[in-house]
């Protein structure tokens, strides 16, 4: 995963209103922790941690914050959001090292199209949507993919079977489901009730 480096400045005024005019200026207000070091108030350009964060690496871009004479290797986390407008208004940045093993959410992304459910009338549950990772930072996958081509209705692909890339691990429970073959609900005329497929049975 390739560094993306962004000059910040500090320190920054502190107080909501100051953190106001930052925003109104086009700044985010933003902390830099960890490695023992005390949490250093800065902020960034709103334009370069939007572009930054939006890269295939999504949220776990790899950031090289450049703060004075200092630069910091980090990931952003804790990203405040404005509940209206959904646009950053606070970012927490964590100093990681490059030989660091970190945790990291990546999300699941269903490939390829599950033909026998499909001709079954069933249909693709996913019941995962992310899945917390360890890794060093620059190992950090963009996405896990799960294939799905060979499903067919009452298949149940669990974290065990996930594929991870190599220097890839995680905690969670290897028999927890990620994605689920089901059988659809048929609607029953005579009855008056029945229920309708809501999950496409295909993936990108």
């Amino acid at each position: 995963m390739a560094e993306i480096t962004i000059v910040a400045e500090a320190p920054r005024p502190i107080g909501s209103r100051a953190a106001g005019r930052l925003r109104a200026a086009g700044r985010i207000p933003g902390v830099i922790y960890g490695h023992g070091r005390d949490p250093l108030p800065i902020s960034v350009d709103g334009r370069a941690l939007r572009t930054a964060l939006t890269t295939g690496a999504g949220l776990n871009a790899l950031l090289s914050l450049q703060v004075g004479s200092e630069t910091h290797l980090t990931l952003a986390r804790e990203i405040q959001r404005d509940p209206v407008r959904s646009t950053v208004t606070h970012v927490d940045f964590l100093i990681v090292g490059r030989d660091e093993i970190v945790a990291a959410e990546v999300p699941i992304v269903l490939v390829g199209e599950a033909r026998k459910v499909a001709q079954a009338d069933g249909l693709i549950e996913q019941q995962l949507s992310t899945l917390t990772v360890h890794a060093t930072p620059a190992n950090i996958p963009s996405h896990i993919d799960v294939f799905i081509n060979e499903m067919e209705v009452g298949d149940t692909i669990r974290v065990g079977g996930i594929l991870l890339p190599p220097g890839v691990s995680t905690d969670l429970d290897p028999e927890e489901p990620v994605v689920n073959a089901a059988r659809g609900v048929e609607e029953d005329a005579g009855e008056g009730e029945g229920g309708t497929s809501e999950a496409a049975v295909s993936g990108s």
